[in-house]
């Protein structure tokens, strides 16, 4: 299994849309990420970013091609096998979604309560310790009004990596938040992911976060273009 990607996708298109109304909004996906990997995939608004991120993260399903997620062919799965892929994954979006009426160390409990077997001393204890990590130990009964952007984008961050999955998919991480606290925050789920050994796949519109990454894979109309390591990107 080690050596086994985590992420496999092979000549994979989509579509939206039916009859003459349908349009192509992916075109022969190929890409590969490995374990304990931080990838950014970068590209203009509307090129695909998000669409291909969906079906990594199995919010949609694969139409044409080969999408294959911790060895499951996701092509074709059922919605049974959707949901344990799903609870294997770790979601960071740029609109936080925290729950307002949750306290910062509810909000991370609630990714833990889709696990059984955990027990609710357990569950908090961990959920504690998660928010020590990310620098909040003292804003754990804080709800999220009386947080910042940055601090609330840290208790996503916890809330997506406190049940140690072993991939994460974060959409524009950074984009409501200063240069100051983006740095922070990227740099943060860089540590976290290499101590957990989990994979990150982050879209991202944010230049100076580029550095973050092994690799940097860009897209351009549905189409990936350029698949490099962040070392011979960054001297380019």
């Amino acid at each position: 299994m080690s050596n086994q990607p985590v992420v496999l996708i092979e000549n994979l298109n989509h579509y939206f849309g039916q009859g003459s109304l349908k349009k192509q909004a992916l075109f022969d996906i190929n890409l590969e990420l490995r374990r304990g990997e931080v990838v950014i995939l970068t590209g203009p608004s509307g090129c695909g970013k998000t669409t291909l991120l969906t079906l990594i993260g199995s919010l949609r399903s694969p139409q044409e091609g080969s999408l294959k997620i911790l060895g499951r062919e996701m092509r074709g799965a059922g919605k049974k096998q959707q949901v344990e892929i799903r609870r294997q994954i770790g979601y960071i979006f740029q609109a936080h979604n925290l729950l307002k009426c949750l306290t910062a160390e509810q909000n991370v409990r609630m990714s833990m309560e889709l696990h059984n077997g955990i027990s609710v001393r357990e569950v908090k204890a961990k959920s504690v310790a998660m928010l020590e990590a990310v620098g909040l130990g003292n804003r754990v009964d804080y709800y999220p009004d009386n947080l910042s952007g940055g601090q609330k984008q840290r208790v996503a961050i916890a809330r997506a990596l406190v049940s140690h999955p072993k991939l994460v998919l974060a959409d524009e991480p950074t984009a409501a938040l200063d240069s100051k606290s983006g740095r922070d925050v990227v740099e943060l789920m860089q540590r976290l992911a290499k101590e957990q050994g989990c994979t990150i796949l982050m879209v991202t519109h944010d230049n100076r976060i580029l550095d973050v990454a092994d690799r940097i894979v860009s897209m351009e109309d549905g189409r990936l273009i350029q698949d490099t390591t962040a070392a011979l990107a960054s001297h380019s």
